[in-house]
């Protein structure tokens, strides 16, 4: 079990990496086993999938899983490497500000995910009220002893509801608002549009993008646009499971083959 002071030492070195030199890139890991192969790969530090980790649960994404069984699978993967680990922990599984920090630094999360959107209603929060959200959990984790370092989604990109133009509106209100309520890092994700990025870097200096192998957005594109954390949200999952699928076919017409 992570000690206090080896979490918040874990934790300075983790918020150290979004300084610099390069974009911190991080590949998502579902389960113990992806994480200490993405640790064996030179990756500074983990991030999980929430809808990997659902799914390898047997739950399909969106707050679908229990949050106790995400809980304990974030836990295993913090337990099997010595990296930093920060958790997508979705809209927050209904949980309060107080209880979602309390529980992170338990498991030795060194920073966490934490979107707008309201699965129940299907529809975005209001900003000013998912500002307030985060303030919240940003208080009790210092409160706590530990600064958890916070990645606030903005699904406005994701949703798509309006024109690009009006999504950058209505993501740049949000970050703005989102970071001046605490929040260390702005995710918004599904935004592959340079022009796009490079207003959301302007509104809020630090944004995190998601990228996936084989797409139109890149390292290299990313950063040039101002980009300075990317992950991969649940692409490398599915491309794995895709891998799978076609194991099994070959096996399958091996035996039927016969």
């Amino acid at each position: 079990m992570t000690s206090l002071e080896e979490l918040v030492a874990k934790t300075r070195a983790f918020r150290d990496l979004h300084a610099g030199p390069g974009m911190l890139v991080m590949a998502n890991a579902w389960d113990a086993a992806s994480a200490q192969r993405f640790e064996a790969a030179g990756f500074p530090a983990i991030a999980t999938s929430s809808g990997g980790v659902a799914m390898a649960l047997g739950y399909a994404d969106h707050e679908q899983a229990p949050v106790d069984e995400m809980l304990a699978s974030a836990a295993r993967i913090i337990r099997s490497v010595s990296l930093p680990v920060t958790v997508d922990f979705e809209a927050g599984y209904g949980l309060p500000p107080e209880e979602i920090a309390r529980r992170l630094i338990e498991i030795g999360a060194v920073g966490l995910n934490l979107e707008d959107t309201d699965h129940r209603a299907d529809a975005l929060r209001p900003a000013e009220a998912q500002a307030e959200r985060l303030a919240a959990v940003k208080a009790e984790a210092r409160k706590l002893g530990v600064d958890l370092f916070l990645n606030a989604r903005v699904d406005v990109f994701i949703r798509r509801e309006g024109d690009l133009a009006a999504q950058v509106a209505e993501g740049t209100r949000r970050s703005r608002l989102y970071r001046a309520a605490g929040a260390d890092c702005i995710y918004p994700i599904a935004i592959g549009d340079p022009g796009a990025i490079r207003a959301m870097v302007e509104a809020s200096g630090l944004v995190n993008v998601t990228l996936r192998r084989g797409g139109t957005l890149t390292i290299q594109s990313a950063s040039a646009a101002g980009a300075r954390r990317a992950t991969y949200a649940t692409t490398l999952f599915r491309d794995t499971m895709a891998a799978l699928d076609g194991f099994a076919a070959e096996i399958r017409s091996e035996v039927l083959a016969q």
